[in-house]
């Protein structure tokens, strides 16, 4: 999982999220409200909420282009459970929590660089 979690207030601009995320190069950014996570917006949704309608992202909020509700797991969840998961619901990110915190964040990507390793490591022995 990566950590920290890159976050942004529900009341930001479209505009301020896309440059924090061109700045971490990150591909989604979690939305909060007080703090407490409430949403998820990705590139995807930014290019199709704000840039294909012609908005202009300055005057758009996070509030308004954010997915929700957001998916999340317990940090000791399987890697395979995590992928039945995302796979059920449709979703690219899974929130980890931690003790009722925000911990980190998985992607498809991240699992499946994992699995790859495993399956590598796995057949080894038979190269």
């Amino acid at each position: 999982m990566t950590k920290p979690v890159i976050t942004i207030d529900k009341d930001s601009s479209v505009f301020q999220a896309a440059k924090v995320m061109s700045e971490k190069a990150i591909g989604s950014i979690v939305v909060t409200d007080k703090g407490e996570p409430v949403g998820i917006t990705t590139e995807r949704d930014i290019l199709q909420r704000v840039v294909a309608k012609g908005l202009d992202a300055s005057n758009v909020q996070m509030n308004d282009v954010m997915s929700q509700p957001l998916i999340t797991v317990n940090e000791s969840v399987p890697i395979i459970n995590a992928i039945r998961i995302m796979e059920r619901n449709r979703v690219r990110h899974l929130l980890i929590i931690e003790k009722d915190e925000l911990a980190g964040i998985v992607t498809q990507r991240d699992l499946l660089r994992v699995l790859v390793f495993h399956v590598l490591i796995s057949f080894r022995p038979l190269l």
